[in-house]
């Protein structure tokens, strides 16, 4: 395990991982700042110059779930415009499908954790009252043989993608 003080501080460890992912999950309320838009943290990170197709999974939040309503009073947001958010991430990962295999899914609990899975590593952080994940420490947690904290992030998303809402393509 490794502590980074916030996002920004693993951004360079991140991207170049992505870059050689098979797979690639990510956990967010509405991710903008890491895949919706062109300059987020992973969308360069998703074409593959030997043209295999990189299997991306996002769960973003339910923008008509109560929960968003809570998160976006949270950080001194109106839910409107969290949603719209959202949305905006959904409609960019629909325009990802000629580069790679897209999932998005709806969830609709309050965000406590933002995840980043590459490969047999997961970058976590903690959404909390008054603060964005991406201005939260950071934890890069790698899969051992007995370490529970990897198995346990990746059971909660694959959970989280199984109670999900697909949204179409």
């Amino acid at each position: 395990m490794r502590v980074f003080t916030e996002q920004a501080a693993a951004a360079d460890e991140i991207q170049r991982a992505a870059r050689t992912a098979d797979e690639l999950d990510v956990l967010a309320v509405r991710g903008l700042g890491l895949i919706g838009l062109n300059d987020s943290l992973l969308r360069s990170s998703l074409t593959r110059a030997d043209g295999k197709r990189l299997r991306l999974r996002v769960l973003l939040l339910d923008p008509e779930c109560p929960a968003l309503a809570d998160r976006a009073a949270e950080i001194g947001e109106s839910a409107e415009s969290m949603a719209n958010g959202v949305r905006l991430t959904a409609a960019r990962l629909r325009d990802l499908t000629d580069v790679c295999d897209v999932e998005i899914r709806w969830y609709r609990s309050l965000p406590t954790w933002r995840l980043i899975r590459v490969g047999k590593v997961v970058y976590v952080s903690a959404f909390d009252s008054g603060w964005e994940g991406h201005e939260s420490a950071l934890y890069k947690v790698m899969e051992t043989p007995y370490g529970p904290l990897y198995r346990g992030f990746r059971r909660m998303f694959n959970g989280l993608m199984d109670e999900g809402a697909l949204l179409p393509a």
